[in-house]
């Protein structure tokens, strides 16, 4: 009986012809688009992850102060709220880094008359104290120590980039969403035909007493093979996508989001897409057995 079901399902995929055809395409664009987006936003939310943990406040001091000194402001900045970790950097220090920043512009340093730099602390806000509104609080606390001379820090940029990434796959939802409605439209046309071509079989199927099932089920599985087809076509682009553009944009995105190299979707993100592609196809058979009495 399954063989009689998929044999009847892959003859009515031949019958749909270019209107099969043209469902096959609109599930392949639907889902490159929502698996585009998917994989744009990924990598950037990696990206924000990241940078959440490199978000400081830096505390730059009046004067250096003394052992004692530092003691006892590194206690009371670690007793606020929302500090995780407290790292004092003094002027040597400060300057040494900057040497190292300048590369071979080093020489410079050597014709200044003193350290000009500041002594400073590196503070590290505690996990989920890296919003803007909190690094802000933390900054407003630490700006009333006397031995503050100036606060510098925050995590606006990061929430800049988390914005990128709600609005990718706002727009990746929407656009695969428009996409995958002309999928399950095209599905139920093509499903329509086939079902109207094969009127006069049903009639007999039904006369010899074959149940509805079995005349129903190669509609529903003609559409689910037309979502695979399309969800395997859709994730081999992407895949020959990344594997031509990620190599062409790993300097670029080290630049820009300090991400050594771009990820591609993961297993269960694939596998949701393939279920994806077989659910739109299956609204598709469903919807055109509604449309239907034959």
């Amino acid at each position: 009986m399954l063989s009689f079901i998929v044999s009847e399902a892959l003859v009515d995929l031949r019958r749909a012809g270019r209107v099969g055809v043209s469902a096959i395409l609109l599930i392949t664009l639907s889902l490159t688009a929502l698996g585009g987006f998917w994989l744009l936003s990924l990598n950037l939310g990696r990206a924000v992850g990241q940078w959440r943990d490199r978000v400081r406040v830096v505390v730059f001091l009046r004067e250096e102060p003394s052992t004692a000194a530092l003691a006892d402001l590194t206690r009371r900045v670690e007793a606020l709220d929302g500090v995780q970790r407290v790292r004092y950097v003094g002027k040597a220090e400060a300057l040494r880094s900057l040497r190292q920043s300048l590369g071979s512009q080093a020489g410079v340093v050597d014709h200044l008359p003193r350290n000009p730099l500041p002594a400073s602390l590196e503070v590290t806000p505690a996990e989920g104290s890296t919003t803007p509104e909190a690094t802000r609080a933390l900054a407003g606390r630490l700006a009333v120590f006397s031995e503050a001379e100036e606060v510098q820090g925050g995590a606006e940029w990061v929430e800049g980039l988390a914005r990128w990434q709600r609005l990718f796959q706002v727009v990746g939802l929407a656009v695969g969403a428009v996409l995958a409605l002309a999928a399950i439209l095209t599905v139920t046309t093509a499903t329509t035909l086939v079902l109207h071509a094969r009127r006069a079989e049903t009639e007999i199927m039904r006369l010899v007493g074959a149940s509805e099932s079995v005349i129903r089920l190669p509609q529903l599985l003609q559409g689910m093979v037309q979502g695979l087809l399309g969800a395997v076509v859709a994730l081999a682009l992407l895949e020959a996508a990344f594997a031509v553009g990620a190599p062409r944009l790993a300097p670029l995105l080290q630049l820009t989001l300090g991400l050594a190299r771009a990820v591609f979707l993961s297993l269960p993100q694939i596998l949701f897409l393939i279920a994806g592609g077989a659910l739109l196809g299956a609204l598709g058979g469903l919807l055109a057995r509604g449309r239907v009495t034959v």
